[in-house]
This record gives structure tokens, sequence and C-alpha cells, in this order.
């Protein structure tokens, strides 16, 4: 529906090992990626995926002056955020450091279960994320997608178990790749379809 360059729509998530290929731009995602949220974007709430580009900019002012006369940039971070509605331990992992899942069988009289440790330690578990929505500004039904090759869960997640839906609150902080093809891509790609594959 035009105009195509006004999007609206969901994005869906995944994340892979740190060096998984990113499956080509409206292909599905196979092999080692893992949706985040059971069912994907039905499992996120109602604010959907945020994406941040946050920067911080120094001015020179000389003592001569009273505007700038120059300016760069001392920092920059590329963020992601949603509130997961998943709290299955395979998806609960993702705010723990990625901890393992262990399962425990049922026996006469004990109930199986499923448990995961609360305390993350000092490393950081990385891993490649992809978000991939059905919408572009280049028409109708095509595809659009970031890809970040490393990132971590930098989130402090408080959920709050009352009346209302409990939310895990992950935020998705993306790392410098060391193998991107040029400065412009070190935390990533935004892909967005403007053309049908040939046939």
């Amino acid at each position: 529906m035009e105009p195509h360059e006004i999007l609206s729509g969901p994005l869906t998530l995944w994340r892979a090992p740190v060096g998984t290929a990113f499956p080509a731009i409206g292909a599905a995602p196979a092999g080692a990626w893992l949706k985040i949220g059971t069912s994907g974007e039905k499992n996120y709430g109602e604010d959907g995926v945020t994406i941040s580009h946050t920067q911080d900019i120094a001015q020179g002012r000389p003592v001569g002056r009273t505007g700038p006369v120059k300016a760069w940039r001392d920092s920059e971070d590329f963020l992601l955020r949603v509130t997961l509605w998943d709290f299955t331990l395979e998806q609960y992992q993702l705010a723990l450091n990625n901890n393992t899942v262990g399962t425990t069988a049922p026996g006469v009289g004990t109930a199986g279960f499923k448990k995961i440790g609360l305390s993350q330690g000092r490393s950081v578990a990385t891993f490649a994320l992809l978000a991939r929505g059905v919408f572009s500004p280049y028409g109708e039904g095509y595809a659009g997608q970031y890809e970040l090759p490393r990132c971590y869960q930098s989130g402090s997640p408080e959920p709050v178990y009352s009346k209302g839906i409990a939310g895990l609150e992950l935020e998705f902080t993306a790392l410098e790749d060391t193998t991107a093809v040029s400065d412009q891509e070190l935390f990533g790609r935004l892909l967005w379809q403007h053309a049908a594959p040939l046939s």
C-alpha cells in the first residue's frame, strides 16, 4: 500500500553464533539461527522493537569565538530493544548470559523440571543478531533486515509478576566487527529489498 516509504509493521529477531552467515534477504533463517521468542514477534511487547543510534559529539570552541568551529564524534553505539513476553528458560537464558538450561525427567512421585542458574559471571556471551520485517520503503511485500555480526545482551531486565503480562526487557548492544568490509559496517548493515528476484 502506498506510500511505501512510510513503514509500519513488526520486526522478528533471530540469534546465532558469531560468524554464522546471514540469510539472503527474503530467505528464511535456517540452521543455527534461533528465533527470539517462541512465536517471534507474537511474544514481543506492544512497543515492538526499538532501534537506537546513539552518539557523543565533542565540540571545539576557541576562546575568541562564541560558537564551535569543529566537531568530532567521541563515541557511538547501536542498540536494539525489545520486551520479551516469553518465560520459557530457552528464551529467559538471553537475559542471563546464555546460561545453560538443565532438564530433570519426572520420576515416581516427583515432577520433572527445567532449571537455569541466576548468576552470570565475568565473561559476556556474544552472538550475531538478525532483525527482519516484511516491509521496505521500495515496494509492497519486500523485505528488510538489520544484520549485527557481533552483539551482547546489555539490558538489566526487572520482570514484574502481577496482574499484567510479565516481560523481560532485553537490550542488544552491537560490538565492532573486526572483519567488516568497511568502517561504515563495523556495527553491521541495514538491507532493504528494492526489486523482485529475476526469473
